[in-house]
């Protein structure tokens, strides 16, 4: 392992419309960009944090800096697990390592982590939670999608009207809900007769984190997916019995070293594997697109939100995403 030089910096990813959740709506999101140089070769890493575990960029900052010594004098994606917990600051760390092993090594990413050749993948395009009217307006507008996810917001009867407006107007595509954690245990069997009757193929995060036990057992003609209750390797067994898809997301595990690692563990259990995102530009999708080629949901619209987002950048076309290898983790990536 070889010195390296550490560069971050802050960055504010402005959306070009609001965007609403259970909960919270968001008009921008704030990136940590993180570089490492051995003189020769670069890696990139982007990271936007968790907001619902207060892992924002402060501190992201924080954890990075305090850590800066021991990674400039040299430090591998092993140790960098060892050395960092779960969340924004590793994430991006973890991704600016690998590109840097890709351009040391003259091979992309994927070939490092054993995938074969990559290829598009189809990208649920999502809905923020609105009036029924808005979201159906919204479902139309994505011409070529042929999979779209809706936010939901625990009022049953408005989310109720919601899928409806949406499945209305696009009767042709795969739908998913994300209820972000917006539901109780009770609510569930009126909740899934209705998606059911909408035709929607996966109900994601209906409960808080922490009641996963609520799940025990549970029968759902719907398969139901984690995401606020999967965060790291070591939650992956704890879903077994309660869940059916394990929703996996670069900031919350840290890097894709670890969500690697949770694809092929959750496979083990038994589990479907989902890719996520917690928004982001075409640079924090493309180490997502490299997991995405092992999963069974690809849910990478992030750059989609964004009034501008970076050149190179991962291309939406026909309802898919591809990601060229110049955007991150070729052997010779451009600049940001």
């Amino acid at each position: 392992m070889s010195v390296l030089r550490l560069t971050v910096a802050v960055e504010k990813l402005a959306f070009s419309a609001p965007f609403r959740i259970a909960g919270r709506v968001f008009e921008h999101q704030d990136a940590v960009l993180v570089t490492l140089d051995d003189g020769t070769h670069r890696g990139r890493g982007e990271a936007c944090g968790v907001f619902y575990l207060e892992d924002g960029v402060p501190q992201m900052l924080a954890a990075i800096e305090a850590q800066r010594a021991t990674i400039e004098r040299g430090i591998d994606r092993e140790a960098l697990r060892r050395l960092l917990p779960p969340g924004g600051a590793r994430n991006a760390l973890d991704c600016a390592l690998w590109e840097l092993e890709a351009q040391r090594k003259g091979r992309p990413v994927w070939a490092l982590a054993g995938l074969k050749n990559p290829r598009e993948l189809t990208t649920t395009f999502t809905l923020g939670a609105d009036t029924p009217e808005t979201m159906a307006a919204g479902a139309r507008r994505y011409v070529g999608a042929r999979a779209l996810k809706l936010k939901l917001t625990g009022e049953a009867g408005l989310d109720a009207q919601r899928v409806a407006a949406v499945r209305a107007v696009r009767p042709d595509v795969w739908l998913g809900v994300d209820a972000n954690q917006a539901y109780a245990a009770a609510e569930l069997p009126r909740l899934i007769a209705m998606l059911e009757q909408q035709r929607v193929e996966l109900l994601e995060q209906p409960l808080a984190r922490g009641r996963e036990a609520d799940l025990e057992g549970f029968a759902s003609p719907i398969p139901i997916a984690a995401d606020e209750s999967a965060l790291a390797l070591n939650d992956i067994a704890g879903l077994v019995g309660r869940f059916d898809i394990v929703n996996i997301k670069l900031d919350k595990c840290g890097g894709l070293t670890e969500g690697l690692a949770m694809a092929h563990e959750a496979r083990r259990a038994g589990l479907g594997v989902m890719v996520g995102n917690m928004m982001g530009s075409s640079l924090a999708m493309a180490p997502a697109f490299v997991l995405g080629q092992l999963c069974d949901v690809v849910d990478l619209d992030g750059p989609t939100f964004l009034a501008h987002d970076r050149t190179p950048a991962v291309r939406y076309a026909r309802g898919k995403i591809w990601c060229d290898d110049a955007v991150w983790g070729g052997a010779a990536a451009r600049a940001a």
